[in-house]
């Protein structure tokens, strides 16, 4: 088998190791295999794909989509280093504001499943990084929401000694309780 599932402690939310093939060459490994994914739970269709580049220090998020536009997302880090944050924002949930962090890196090569009724975002820990991640929906920009980084009702704690540059958006985005249409 190609790759480890391993779950954390919000259930559905799943850190996927890869195998990697490496010598002296370099190295291959696969990054989706719909029949392993399916086989370990993870029955995600996924339509789009992204690619994003930011510098260290930079914190984007905590993003999300609402339905009908929900994305679940399958996360790497192909250059540098991130820590990797999910909170669960599904309101029936028992771990409803709870939230779950990996670090990502090109040199771990993890990969985090996030399902639908997650909010997601990352701090970059690296000089850069780039980050390539499947989504289950195509962006939805009259769905696209997102909640305070620094909600001090969820409190993740982002590793960082240092004050993370945030957008204007992510700046002004709503604490958890004020978001009515999760």
């Amino acid at each position: 088998m190609p790759f480890v599932f391993e779950p954390t402690e919000i259930k559905d939310v799943i850190l996927v190791k890869p195998k990697v093939f490496g010598d002296s060459r370099g190295f291959f490994m696969e990054t989706y295999k719909k029949s392993e994914f399916f086989q370990n739970g993870i029955t995600t269709e996924f339509v789009q794909d992204n690619h994003s580049k930011s510098t260290r220090g930079v914190l984007r998020g905590l993003h999300y989509q609402k339905a009908p536009k929900a994305q679940a997302k399958l996360v790497r880090c192909t250059k540098g280093k991130v820590f990797d944050v999910a909170v669960d924002i599904r309101k029936d949930s028992p771990t409803f504001s709870k939230w779950v962090g990996a670090v990502l890196s090109e040199e771990n090569k993890h990969m985090l499943y996030i399902p639908e009724g997650f909010a997601h975002g990352f701090v970059v820990l690296s000089s850069e990084a780039e980050l390539i991640y499947k989504a289950s929906d195509e962006y939805s920009p009259e769905n696209d929401r997102g909640i305070r980084w620094n909600d001090p009702d969820i409190s993740v704690d982002w590793g960082i000694d240092f004050e993370p540059l945030v957008s204007e958006k992510d700046a002004k985005q709503p604490f958890l309780k004020d978001c009515g249409d999760l």
